[in-house]
């Protein structure tokens, strides 16, 4: 089993899938590739059929997006337990999810990930002040306060328990330490969206991929 990644350093998406595999027990080696020349874009065209990365290399197919990989560890390692048992949990940790993969624009764009900007490290910078940043901010921190208050009690992860949630959310993790973002300004009034950050960040898998990360600077 291979997983095929983008460059530690801040390619986002690669993370999430990394963290649910880990997570999983998987055995599974990470290739990581690049794609800042042609040359390399064209590379990966050839590897990927969407032409991105991650992408997992398994049992003679491969299966594209960040998602779908993750959706593939939670039916392949069913003890992992990468969903929440609570069928109302489960649901709603599927609409987070799903709700970062496909949304937030505005601090993708605002607040991205690449050479400059790594998710790793001690390398800090300023957030732009966008009113649609702010609105996606105060979104994350309203979602984060609301299911930490609903399913947080057995744990520090978003619904108790770690979840693909929280693979998703990692990330987002890292963009508030390198923007340097105060989530006490976006609605946390109590500091439960920035000790939900603080948990991710902490997370061994997570510390794992920054040390490897940081160790491939050239």
């Amino acid at each position: 089993m291979e997983l095929i990644i983008g460059p530690r350093l801040y390619s986002t998406w690669s993370l999430r899938p990394w963290l649910v595999l880990k997570r999983a027990g998987a055995d599974f080696t990470a290739r990581e590739v690049s794609y800042r020349t042609e040359d390399q874009k064209a590379e990966l065209r050839r590897l990927s059929p969407s032409g991105f990365v991650p992408l997992l290399k398994v049992d003679g197919e491969t299966i594209w997006d960040t998602l779908a990989i993750s959706e593939w560890a939670a039916e392949h390692y069913p003890d992992a337990r990468l969903w929440p048992v609570d069928p109302t949990a489960r649901a709603l940790a599927r609409s987070a999810t799903a709700e970062m993969h496909s949304g937030f624009a505005a601090l993708r764009d605002l607040c991205g990930m690449g050479p400059d900007h790594p998710l790793a490290g001690e390398t800090r910078s300023t957030a732009p002040s966008d009113p649609a940043l702010d609105r996606d901010l105060g979104r994350l921190v309203v979602l984060w306060r609301q299911m930490r208050a609903r399913f947080g009690v057995n744990g520090p992860w978003l619904f108790g328990d770690w979840s693909i949630a929280d693979a998703f959310f990692t990330p987002v993790a890292a963009r508030v330490r390198h923007y340097q973002i105060d989530l006490g300004a976006h609605g946390d009034v109590d500091g439960t969206a920035q000790a939900y950050i603080e948990a991710l960040l902490a997370q061994p898998d997570f510390q794992a991929w920054e040390k490897d990360g940081l160790a491939n600077v050239a």
